[in-house]
């Protein structure tokens, strides 16, 4: 069965790559030493924290993940380089790329398992590399609220628009719908690493490949996520209508 292009539009895709965040970052928590591949904040708390003698926290990992999530992610800037806004081949490589790096992590996992130091901090700087290349392109794609690696601006911008804050009611449908997927790939990855961690990872694998595919066939540059004939509010001008 074909899937309808309508119902194909850059803001699904990334709200997909958020679910694949939350899987890849479960892993290297539960099983990589309390790494997060995604989330720099978290690893750059953790190496801070790390600073003070005693607490026995891992620097190791949170330091070679964070080495690589911006290794990657400098990789992806420097492909979108010159590249025009929206959808392109570039976008679809990188993300295949993405995908094709999941899936070789996951078959190491499973080839090697996660009982060695070494294997473990291999396999998170590997995961991070994915997410920092996955990040940059996202970044580039500009849906607004969804970078697919953090929530806080999205929390914080679900907050502030509230009716307890500036009730401006913007974006709120598609803020919580970030966090849930961030929410629901975390939990999605922890119950696989009750099966393997390569489970998990390959889980991971196969949606950034699906979203590739996806985003390669039915996004076309120019398109956005907001549905035609309605308006929204640039952070920094007047109120626009949506191309049609």
């Amino acid at each position: 069965m074909s899937v309808p292009a309508a119902r194909v539009t850059p803001l699904g895709l990334m709200l997909a790559l958020t679910f694949v965040t939350g899987v890849v970052d479960a892993v290297g928590y539960l099983r990589l030493d309390q790494v997060f591949a995604g989330n720099m904040t978290g690893n750059v708390v953790i190496l801070g924290m790390a600073a003070v003698p005693g607490t026995g926290l891992p620097v190791l990992g949170p330091a070679a993940a964070l080495v690589t999530f911006l290794a990657g992610a400098a990789i992806a800037g420097r492909v979108l380089r010159d590249s025009a806004a929206g959808w392109s081949r570039r976008c679809t490589a990188l993300l295949g790329g993405v995908g094709l790096l999941l899936t070789a992590t996951a078959i190491g996992v499973y080839a090697t398992g996660v009982n060695g130091a070494r294997t473990r901090l291999v396999m998170a700087a590997s995961l991070a590399l994915a997410m920092g290349m996955q990040a940059a392109t996202a970044r580039h794609l500009a849906v607004k609220d969804v970078t697919t690696v953090v929530v806080t601006s999205t929390l914080t911008g679900l907050a502030a628009d509230s009716r307890l804050g500036a009730a401006r009611g913007r974006g709120a449908l598609r803020r919580c719908a970030a966090v849930a997927l961030l929410v629901l790939g975390a939990i999605t990855g922890a119950a696989l690493c009750r099966v393997h961690e390569s489970v998990a990872v390959a889980t991971a694998a196969v949606v950034a490949l699906t979203v590739t595919a996806l985003g390669h066939a039915f996004v076309r540059p120019g398109d956005d996520s907001t549905p035609p004939g309605t308006t929204h509010r640039d952070e920094a001008g007047p109120r626009v209508r949506a191309s049609r």
